[in-house]
């Protein structure tokens, strides 16, 4: 007579004997996240990846006075008093424009033709608009001021946009497509981001049919990939997602191994006989949390193959969005130097019904809302991905709550 010898994690067809708290699991992460390494990117590459050290200009930006608008330089006394019924006269002593200045410097009752952007000729502290004067002659040598400008106006004084010395971007700012224009004017042409972590998706189930397949009798289309490669993306991963895995121990072994820094394994993460991943993670790494009081996600596991943070996500869809958002995201976005927070906007509303929640599980409850009224659409249902395209967001009961009362003030997390 044989046994069947399983390792002491093994909980297949024996179900979870302790499941770790949601701060427990997260206290274990935390300790293993750390930026990765930096790297230099010309600017035109560097949009939506995350600054690794701060940037201080060298440089004032504008680095000299110039025009606001086009019109005359001029010296402001010179148009005191000026209307269009009080015309004063001005003689037109040159030009100045982009790139061009006017060499030479304007007294009182002189003006200097200039350009928006054009650097403001030396004597003059103010621009007076073109609309403002009027060219009686015809000569282009004497116009009439029609009203007058005070000292300074219509003028960009040099440093007004940057100051030298002044640290411009943060670290760990996502760059947007304007900060690179902003790092462009004061003379920066490539800088240090965070290299992006690499993260593979083992999506295993042999009912599962690829992305793009229509269901077929007892076999469903893989909702998980898509999604997960979506989420890991927007987190500032880099996907590899080469295909489903068959429920067979030895290409889920081949996966877990692959090139990564994130290995996240949705489906075969329970307590059913399929279910895998677990007793291949603790038996060739760290299998250290599997079983988490939370709902949905409880079958939820995180562990170490060597290098590679290994999170085994549930199959089940709505699970396997939540278990991303506690734990494999933010791994993802700590490796790449961005927040740990959520990437979710907040908001406030009132419950217009119930939530309920036992006192020791932390509950993730989707919620639709609508001026500022709250209606939860669901705790459980975590098969019930649709539940979250009808959602607006989500609002979270903690473990140490029975849940929310009607006409509860909440915070919602919104999904976009």
């Amino acid at each position: 007579m044989t046994h069947d010898r399983r390792p002491i994690d093994d909980v297949r067809m024996r179900g979870f004997a302790h499941r770790h708290t949601v701060e427990a699991a997260l206290a274990w992460l935390d300790g293993r996240l750390s930026p990765r390494p930096t790297e230099r990117l010309p600017l035109r590459m560097a949009a939506g990846r995350v600054l690794a050290t701060p940037v201080v200009s060298e440089v004032e930006v504008p680095g000299f006075d110039r025009a606001t608008m086009d019109g005359y330089a001029v010296i402001a006394e010179s148009t005191e008093g000026a209307s269009s019924y009080s015309r004063l006269p001005l003689a037109v002593i040159g030009d100045s424009l982009p790139g061009r200045p006017f060499e030479g410097s304007v007294a009182a009752g002189q003006a200097v033709r200039i350009m928006t952007g054009a650097p403001l000729p030396l004597g003059c502290d103010a621009v007076l608009p073109a609309e403002w004067i009027e060219d009686e002659t015809g000569t282009n040598t004497s116009v009439s001021a029609l009203a007058a400008v005070s000292p300074g106006k219509n003028v960009g004084r040099a440093g007004e946009d940057i100051v030298r010395g002044t640290t411009i971007l943060r670290a760990g700012r996502v760059l947007r497509p304007q900060d690179l224009g902003v790092l462009s004017s004061v003379g920066v042409g490539d800088v240090p981001v965070f290299s992006r972590p690499r993260v593979r998706l083992v999506v295993t189930g042999n009912e599962l049919l690829p992305s793009g397949s229509r269901p077929q009798g007892y076999r469903i289309v893989d909702a998980n990939g898509p999604m997960l490669a979506a989420l890991a993306e927007r987190d500032g991963g880099l996907v590899d997602f080469p295909g489903l895995v068959p429920d067979e121990p030895g290409p889920i072994l081949e996966a877990l191994h692959a090139e990564a820094d994130v290995i996240i394994v949705s489906g075969g993460s329970s307590a059913g006989i399929e279910d895998l991943a677990p007793t291949l993670v603790a038996q060739h790494g760290e299998l250290a949390i599997h079983g988490i009081a939370m709902r949905p996600s409880s079958p939820t596991g995180l562990g170490r193959i060597g290098d590679r943070l290994v999170f085994l996500l549930p199959g089940n869809p709505v699970s396997c969005l939540c278990a991303y958002d506690f734990f494999a995201g933010r791994a993802i976005r700590a490796l790449g130097g961005r927040s740990l927070a959520w990437p979710y906007r907040q908001t406030r509303g009132r419950l217009t019904r119930k939530i309920s929640s036992p006192i020791g599980r932390l509950d993730y409850a989707r919620v639709q809302v609508a001026e500022g009224a709250v209606e939860p659409l669901a705790v459980g249902g975590a098969s019930v991905l649709s539940s979250t395209t009808r959602a607006d967001g989500f609002v979270i009961v903690p473990d140490d709550s029975e849940g929310f009362a009607p006409g509860t003030d909440v915070e919602v997390w919104l999904y976009a």
